[in-house]
């Protein structure tokens, strides 16, 4: 049987998808690319080379590591106990989780500045118990973000788990095979191409993100300044160059990073037999 009569309307539904890559992917970032030709090579290393630039770089890429890498571990558990477990309220769970895809980021920010800040309920709590600051601090950043991102790694590992077979795990536990080595031998190699893909989903996330941070971060060059907020700076300042060099180096290692993790998420699925 040919492809064509197994998927109608191929063409038609192949030119709408280059339509809209074009449209609404390519033409905005190109037009990025083309407008970076206005600097020359030294003033591009010039702006993105000045430390304040640096320093933005390696708190918005470290704090959306730090963040996707804790969304993952708990974003995996509560898929796992929303897939297996039946309890009381269960949809009203399922709505929360969902509830930072609807709930607009400047708002979460405020929310999480007045609990996190120094005289806030869960800051001063912190504060007292451990001596740990949220607010205004590289950490807020990774709290903000671990709040837009979790949903995101929710929603990818849940249908995975709902499609796992049981009989994988019963055939296991009848070989004598204890439940840890019932976890870690079959049913996590399963779910990890999907763990990974909801890692990307939330780094990038985390990477470009901007009204949950801004309350909560301070924003203090040097130590809390995301790369977001210095490219609104400079455009505020009319220092529109300086703004696409930024951003432009942004792009690119976003691109970068998220392409290695979508070799290294093709070669698991090849590895585990997914592909």
């Amino acid at each position: 049987m040919s492809q064509s009569s197994v998927m109608p309307g191929f063409r038609p539904t192949i030119g709408f998808t280059l339509l809209y890559l074009g449209l609404v992917v390519l033409i905005p970032l190109s037009t990025l690319v083309f407008k970076s030709f206005e600097l020359d090579w030294n003033d591009y290393v010039h702006i993105i080379t000045n430390k304040r630039v640096i320093s933005s770089f390696r708190v918005s890429f470290s704090t959306a590591l730090v963040a996707a890498l804790i969304a993952s571990f708990f974003g995996f558990i509560v898929a796992w106990v929303l897939v297996r477990y039946s309890f009381v309220g269960k949809p009203f769970f399922h709505a929360l989780i969902d509830f930072p895809f609807a709930l607009p980021t400047a708002v979460a920010g405020i929310v999480l500045a007045t609990i996190f800040q120094p005289s806030g309920f869960l800051g001063k709590l912190l504060i007292n118990t451990l001596g740990v600051q949220v607010a205004f601090k590289p950490m807020g950043i990774v709290m903000a973000l671990i709040f837009i991102s979790i949903p995101f790694v929710v929603r990818t590992v849940e249908p995975v788990l709902l499609e796992f077979e049981s009989s994988m795990e019963e055939a296991g536990s009848s070989l004598g095979a204890t439940r840890w080595q019932v976890f870690t031998k079959i049913i996590f190699p399963n779910v990890f191409p999907a763990l990974l893909t909801g890692f990307a989903l939330a780094f990038a996330r985390g990477v470009g993100e901007y009204g949950s941070v801004i309350f909560i971060a301070g924003n203090i060059p040097y130590i809390s300044e995301i790369v977001p907020l210095l490219i609104v700076t400079k455009l505020e300042q009319f220092d529109i160059q300086g703004a696409t060099a930024i951003a432009l180096t942004m792009l690119v290692i976003s691109f970068v990073m998220l392409l290695l993790i979508n070799v290294l998420q093709y070669w698991v699925r090849k590895r585990s037999g997914q592909l």
